[in-house]
């Protein structure tokens, strides 16, 4: 059953694994003798790149150096595309790898993660796999994930996001594949990793974390078991991410996100998503823009549009933003959740709206990179009636859209929509 048929009817719960984890500074250096324990012996490495730091070749030759062979795949995109897997799965198999390692940030963790899920099936297309626990073998290769970004949580979640480029050039699919054997073999999260992650790109990860955090939070699932870790990472975030980002070798910073993106992805595990998700993957699947800006700017639409619905919840997540709650009404509060989120937005420098976003504006940019005609012809967010429609239908059909608190129909959610890509955030606050 889906989400959505599951959510009305049943009051069962289901609480998803996590993987044994590594966190701390050093933890990377212990990946050898961790893959020699697992029986690896010949493994792919998964990773975009990382261009400008030495990790990859570091990672690989420990592995080496413990009697283990590597291969390299490094042309993980952002946004991971169907054929990034797929060609990961061939690569896999005609130098008979027997593992996995993914280093990165959330898209290469996905893209290994759907790699994994094919491999287990001979290979069939990872797009077979999208939606809830459709792989068949729950045997994967084992899978070491070394995250090199405090964001994504993709090291210890059950879900992985891929781009769909086989549909409609003019109407691309991003979806979620949850799944609970692609969960990872062994998580491994390494604040030095994080030192040279650009300013924007450390931003807009740590707005990533806020919208996992706060999304199961206020879910209509309600699940007990992730309201701490959920309400954690909020304060957490709160607390480090100005310093991650203004003084990115701050190592009580970048230790401070690591554990609030880790736990933040605990927390979303069995607690569910919301629309910040779903406008993010929307976003992206139409112009490849980076995950975490985009729940960057979609986060405060939606906590004003969820709100009414919630507000002694916002009124908590205010608390752990550090604002002083005392006197103040569960409104007044959660009102100053909202201006909270926002102050933090424009304190790390992220773009208000999607049609501030330029092909200049931030490092990872991708507009007009992608591999469709659609991308091609859209090097800028346009923001006009058929960008908010057709954003706004591919909003209703995401996997994330059920767990949202308030309830999501076209009318509904086509001026928060609107609003992300055209509004002014000090409209939110009057």
């Amino acid at each position: 059953m889906q989400v959505d048929e599951l959510l009305k009817p049943f009051p069962i719960k289901e609480f998803h694994p996590f993987p044994r984890a590594l966190l701390g500074p050093g933890s990377h250096e212990m990946i050898g003798p961790e893959a020699l324990k697992l029986g690896f012996k010949k493994t792919l490495i998964m990773t975009s790149g990382l261009r400008g730091t030495d990790i990859v070749h570091k990672i690989s030759e420990s592995m080496k150096y413990h009697g283990i062979d590597t291969v390299i795949y490094d042309k993980v995109e952002s946004n991971p595309k169907d054929y990034n897997s797929m060609d990961a799965v061939k690569l896999y198999q005609e130098n008979s790898c027997d593992s996995f390692v993914s280093i990165g940030g959330g898209s290469s963790h996905d893209a290994c993660k759907g790699a994994r899920v094919s491999v287990a099936h001979d290979g069939r297309n990872v797009n077979e796999f999208e939606g809830f626990n459709k792989s068949e073998n729950p045997k994967n290769p084992p899978h070491i994930a070394v995250s090199t970004t405090a964001g994504t949580g993709s090291e210890t979640s059950w879900a992985y996001v891929i781009t769909d480029t086989t549909t409609d050039p003019n109407n691309p699919h991003k979806y979620v594949a949850f799944d609970d054997a692609s969960v990872t073999t062994l998580a491994i999260d390494d604040p030095v990793l994080y030192f040279d992650c650009p300013i924007d790109f450390t931003a807009q990860c740590g707005f990533d974390v806020l919208a996992h955090a706060s999304e199961p939070y206020v879910s209509r699932l309600n699940f007990e078991p992730s309201l701490g870790n959920a309400i954690r990472a909020i304060e957490l975030t709160a607390q480090n991410l100005r310093e991650a980002v203004w003084n990115g070798q701050d190592l009580p910073g970048r230790e401070g996100m690591m554990y609030a993106q880790y736990i933040a992805a605990q927390a979303f595990n069995s607690g569910g998503l919301g629309i910040i998700h779903s406008i993010s993957h929307a976003v992206s699947a139409f112009y490849d823009t980076h995950h975490g800006l985009n729940n960057a700017i979609a986060l405060p639409r939606v906590w004003a549009f969820n709100m009414p619905v919630a507000y002694k919840r916002f009124a908590r997540i205010a608390e752990a933003m550090g604002v002083d709650t005392t006197h103040m009404t569960d409104v007044q509060a959660a009102e100053a959740a909202l201006a909270a989120s926002i102050r933090l937005l424009r304190d790390v420098g992220i773009p208000e709206k999607f049609t501030d976003v330029t092909q200049d504006s931030y490092s990872k940019n991708r507009l007009g990179q992608g591999p469709t005609k659609f991308y091609e012809n859209e090097k800028t967010i346009t923001g006009n009636d058929a960008d908010v429609d057709r954003i706004t239908n591919h909003v209703l059909g995401d996997a994330c859209t059920p767990g949202n608190p308030k309830e999501c129909t076209f009318t509904t959610v086509r001026p928060v929509v609107d609003h992300c890509l055209n509004g002014d955030l000090d409209d939110l606050l009057s």
